[in-house]
């Protein structure tokens, strides 16, 4: 598995955000409204700054957990690994595919992650920039099924992979 793709495509969300959010940053007033309820009332403030910094908090957190995380499990030895049938999996003919495996599937994670939360900060930049017209809380709504749906099929990916090793002579 390469990562290079998933790697690309995250580093353009960070260009993105950092182009859309420097924009947009101006124009905002020095308190916003940061969290939220269901209908898309907001219950929250704080300073633009502070709500910038969470912004800049989460996105290296995405990094770490996205592209640092893979590396450091590649160190650990193999008796810290939690991983299903871990014997056939991290055996030394198959560890390099399976961490090639991780890293690119974490970095898919990443993508997805990063993604999603760009989409709910600027929700919630679009409402404080037009309070008297916001955007559905639709929209909230539709970002959250999908990074959900993102999620189940990562997880079910995940399994599929690790749950059963594939046959050893199949047909035998």
């Amino acid at each position: 598995m390469n990562s290079r793709l998933p790697k690309l495509i995250f580093a353009l969300l960070v260009l993105y955000a950092a182009v859309h959010f420097s924009s947009v940053y101006p124009q905002l007033p020095d308190v916003v409204a940061s969290h939220f309820n269901g209908r898309g009332g907001a219950n929250g403030w704080q300073t633009k700054q502070a709500f910038f910094q969470v912004l800049i908090i989460v996105s290296v957190v995405m990094v770490v957990i996205g592209f640092a995380i893979p590396k450091l499990i590649s160190l650990l030895p193999t008796q810290l690994i939690n991983v299903p049938n871990k014997n056939y999996w991290l055996a030394p003919e198959r560890s390099a595919e399976t961490m090639a495996f991780f890293e690119t599937t974490f970095a898919w994670f990443a993508c997805a992650l990063f993604l999603f939360t760009i989409l709910v900060f600027d929700y919630a930049i679009q409402i404080n920039l037009h309070p008297q017209n916001p955007p559905s809380p639709d929209r909230f709504w539709f970002i959250l099924v999908g990074f959900l749906v993102f999620m189940f099929a990562w997880t079910i990916r995940m399994l599929l992979k690790f749950l059963r090793p594939p046959e050893a002579n199949p047909g035998s």
